[in-house]
């Protein structure tokens, strides 16, 4: 069984955001609205604005702001209830 445990890191410093090249990384802005996701890879994202909630299939609501740093695992279903429109940086591993 994968581990399906989401990493967060609130407000990571500006140097550990410039060394891991956050701002290269592609950006995915999205208005409220609420759609189930799979993730084929894992994904590492930084919250440039928003706010919303991410329930892993059977598990427990996880919720997200601007200033998080954010890992979700590679084969997680969940579904995404964003509340404020989002703007984020991504990269897949």
């Amino acid at each position: 069984m994968p581990e399906m445990d989401i990493l967060c890191e609130h407000k990571p410093s500006p140097a550990k955001l410039d060394v891991l090249g956050v701002e290269d990384w592609p950006v995915w802005k999205k208005e409220p609205s609420r759609f189930p996701w799979t993730y084929g890879a894992r994904e590492t994202c930084y919250i440039v604005r928003g706010r919303f909630t991410v329930t892993p299939d059977g598990g427990q609501p996880h919720s997200f702001a601007r200033g998080d740093l954010i890992t979700f695992p590679a084969g997680m279903s969940c579904t995404w209830d964003i509340t404020e429109a989002v703007e984020k940086h991504y990269t897949l591993d």
